[in-house]
Parts: C-alpha cells; structure tokens; sequence
C-alpha cells in the first residue's frame, strides 16, 4: 500500500468545518454584516460538507466525524440568524 492509500482524512470535511465554524463565529455582527458573512460562509461549508460525506461515505465511514460538526455549526448559523443574528443585534 502507498501513503495515499492509507490516507483517512478528508480534506473538504475539514474545510467544512473550519468555514462553518468561521462563519459562526462571524454571524452575530449587526447590520446585516453578519447574515452576509456569516450566512455566506455556511453556504460555503455546506456545499464542503456534502462533498465530504460524499468522500467519506465511499470510504466506509472514514473522515466523516467533521462533517457532523459542521452541520451543527450550519445549523446554528442559520439558527441565530433566524432569531435575528447578524441583523438586529
């Protein structure tokens, strides 16, 4: 076996990860900073995050641990964004 072979980590799983984290933190800036950064951001990530469970799902399972992460990150952007994050606060 080569090195790439035994390669387990997922490279757009972590990009989604770190942008979806970077656009969570980016989210509670007022006046509408924060929905375009932040809610920029995790579109950004959840395209990454569907490419990595794609790749990780093809590795039976591999590198698919950010991925989850990520959602939960998307989804507590769009969560805070929901109640008003990033355009009133």
């Amino acid at each position: 076996m080569s090195y790439t072979d035994q390669r387990t980590s997922n490279p757009a799983a972590w990009a989604a990860f770190w942008i979806g984290l970077a656009g969570l933190v980016l989210m509670p800036i007022p006046l509408f900073i924060g929905f375009f950064l932040g809610g920029g951001l995790s579109i950004i990530a959840a395209v990454f995050a569907v490419i990595g469970l794609l790749k990780g799902l093809s590795r039976s399972g591999k590198g698919i641990g950010p991925v989850v992460f990520a959602a939960i990150f998307i989804a507590l952007t769009w969560g805070g964004i929901s109640v008003g994050g990033g355009i009133i606060w």
